[in-house]
């Protein structure tokens, strides 16, 4: 493959930030999807007398490529920093590619059998795997390349780029909802969004191909040792920081369409407004959170988006649940006020935290512990919280619980960071 070295001063601002977010553009889609068919996926790939238990199955799937990502975030971040942050970025959105375009033509449970359901777990570890390094990488890469009082503003892309996978995945889910019927949608119609998101995911492999972004200096030791030995404390830093925003995130934009459509009884249509609405909203509020965090610091930003997510927690779920169409989407836009405030807070924080020899590997394994091990846990948290206790707002005590871990890791542990150097 032929590689062309760069300067990235002479690459214009709207191209920088095209290649930074591509990547989580597809992860998140693909990501997004799944979640929002879930119900249907546990009903072709995990079948059972009782729907809760296919749901909660499905869920468990979709949790498995979660719990895989800290791997995954050491494997491509030891490439991004053994080997420059463009060689993990290609590698990780190539990777996310192959599962992407499979799952549209996975067999089901009825045509295989048991090798369904294995089928389908065994993709969402591969993409797990490859996502590890996608999101870190590309805030890693923002950042470094970023004028330093604007570091928060490029590097809060990667997390526009994320959540305009979301919104994507919500309209698609919109629209085969509005032009097929249940039966059609069962049958073959859940396939087609996982088709369009491999085109998608193709198109980031031909952003990134070829290129290479000259990189600060790199470690001249193992990486990985590194992070486990001499860099801990901050990578633990960043981990704690981020459970808070992750469970919140989840819970607002992923589980919701699931706990309006199943737990409220709103219906698919309201359901998928109401998710679109509230993550257009959130990408209004994450360059404006990323501009407040560059010029009065981080500490300010996190801690007063700490504080309104364990307070407000209860009312907004209290909200979700009211019934009401409109009061819905006031509790929907109240959780994306909160995770925008706090994801612009902390898409910068991160990458201040962690040293440069060890950025790419420690920041990979520190936030993916942390979203694999609570964010993607969170939908199947949420449905066994609500069938155990019987209690529909029990996943707001989930969400309050980790939101208060965040706030207190800011308060007592970590200073502020916006004026440091980054190399």
């Amino acid at each position: 493959m032929q590689v062309k070295v760069i300067d990235s001063a002479k690459i214009s601002f709207m191209r920088l930030i095209l290649i930074g977010l591509i990547g989580n553009v597809v992860e998140w889609y693909d990501f997004a999807v799944y979640g929002f068919f879930s119900t249907v996926i546990g009903k072709v790939f995990f079948p059972s007398s009782d729907p809760a238990i296919s749901l909660i199955a499905s869920l468990g799937a979709f949790a498995a490529g979660f719990l895989v990502r800290p791997f995954g975030g050491l494997v491509f971040g030891r490439i991004g920093d053994l080997f420059g942050r463009s060689r993990a970025m290609f590698l990780s959105v190539l990777a996310m590619a192959v599962p992407t375009v499979l799952m549209a033509f996975l067999p089901t449970y009825e045509k295989v059998g048991i090798a369904a359901p294995i089928a389908i777990v065994l993709l969402r570890v591969v993409q797990g795997l490859s996502v590890g390094g996608e999101f870190t990488s590309s805030l890693v890469f923002l950042a470094e390349q970023a004028p330093e009082k604007r570091r928060a503003f490029f590097a809060v892309w990667g997390s526009w780029g994320a959540t305009a996978g979301i919104l994507l995945g919500s309209v698609m889910g919109l629209l085969v909802t509005n032009t097929l019927d249940e039966d059609a949608i069962i049958e073959w119609g859940w396939r087609i969004p996982f088709l369009i998101g491999g085109m998608v995911a193709l198109s980031g492999v031909l952003v990134r191909k070829g290129l290479h972004i000259n990189a600060p200096p790199v470690l001249k030791m193992e990486p990985v040792r590194a992070v486990f030995t001499q860099y801990y404390p901050d990578v633990l830093k960043v981990a704690l920081l981020n459970i808070g925003s992750t469970v919140a995130y989840y819970t607002a934009f992923v589980y919701s369409v699931t706990y309006i459509r199943n737990i409220d009884q709103l219906g698919d249509n309201i359901a998928f407004q109401v998710n679109i609405l509230s993550i257009l909203a959130l990408l209004f509020i994450l360059p404006l959170a990323a501009w407040f965090s560059d010029r009065y610091g981080r500490r300010p930003v996190l801690l007063v988006a700490g504080t309104l997510l364990v307070v407000a927690s209860i009312p907004l779920f209290h909200l979700v649940h009211s019934g009401s169409e409109g009061l819905v989407f006031v509790g929907e836009f109240g959780f994306s006020v909160i995770v925008g405030l706090m994801v612009g807070g902390l898409v910068a924080t991160n990458v201040e935290l962690i040293p440069t020899p060890v950025r790419c590997t420690g920041l990979a394994f520190a936030y993916n512990a942390s979203n694999g091990i609570f964010g993607g846990t969170t939908p199947v948290i949420a449905a066994w919280l609500v069938s155990s206790t019987g209690n529909p707002i029990a996943p707001a005590y989930w969400v309050m619980a980790m939101a208060t871990v965040s706030l207190f890791t800011m308060l007592f542990w970590v200073g502020e960071t916006y004026r440091r150097p980054l190399n």
